[in-house]
């Protein structure tokens, strides 16, 4: 069988599978979209300590973790890159009756969501270059990313639809979601330094996350009453 198989890829797989499930649930408009957004978090929180658990495996070979880095962008393309756009799409475009949405609308939303792939493929196939030109130099761990992770999205995302919710409630607020995906895309492919998550800090991010999930969840337990 080509590839290599161990433990090192399992998060990496967990978390696609969480994307394409997600993916399954975004057409409707509230118990899915909500569950659809759970799965977003999730396999940001798998990405996030996917690289750890990778570096547990001392043996690894140069091929295996070309492998692996090949492995997570393509992984992070469907998880970070289609799935957003996707959330971003039906968030935009789904009023209280989807036939009352204006082509406009839908135009904005398909272009939108359409530009943040591409910068998500971008920053991704320039991360992959990179990295294979810095472990061809050093051994040591990256401190530094250039651009902003394509997986800050399954954070920002996530607390975007929260404060909407809170604000707005109900009511779709298509530029708002547009907006923060349009942003997103240019801190994407703009170089800048972004300083590597430590453990403390990512156990910090890994806290916020549950609370945006926690409230999420409470304001659907709310809409069921």
């Amino acid at each position: 069988m080509l590839g290599f198989y161990n433990y090192t890829v399992i998060l990496t797989y967990v978390s696609v599978i969480s994307a394409i499930f997600g993916i399954t649930l975004i057409n409707n408009q509230h118990v899915g979209m909500m569950f659809a957004i759970f799965c977003l978090m999730f396999s940001g929180f798998c990405d996030m300590f996917d690289g750890k658990v990778a570096r547990t495996k001392k043996n690894r070979t140069e091929q295996m973790k070309a492998f692996g880095i090949q492995l997570d962008s393509l992984a992070d393309v469907i998880c970070f890159g289609v799935f957003p756009a996707l959330i971003n799409y039906k968030l935009s475009v789904i009023p209280v009756l989807e036939k009352d949405v204006l082509t406009w609308q839908r135009s904005l939303a398909f272009v939108t969501s359409a530009i943040y792939v591409i910068c998500a493929i971008i920053r991704l196939a320039y991360f992959n270059v990179m990295e294979e030109e810095r472990q061809k130099s050093t051994t040591e761990s990256r401190k530094y990313y250039q651009g902003l992770p394509v997986t800050s999205i399954a954070i920002i995302l996530p607390a975007v639809f929260l404060i909407k919710s809170l604000i707005i409630g109900d009511e779709p607020c298509g530029p708002l979601f547009n907006a923060t995906l349009i942003i997103v895309a240019a801190l994407f492919i703009t170089n800048f330094k972004v300083k590597k998550l430590s453990d403390r800090e990512m156990i910090l991010i890994t806290v916020i996350g549950l609370f945006i999930l926690i409230w999420i969840l409470a304001l659907f337990l709310k809409r069921l009453s």
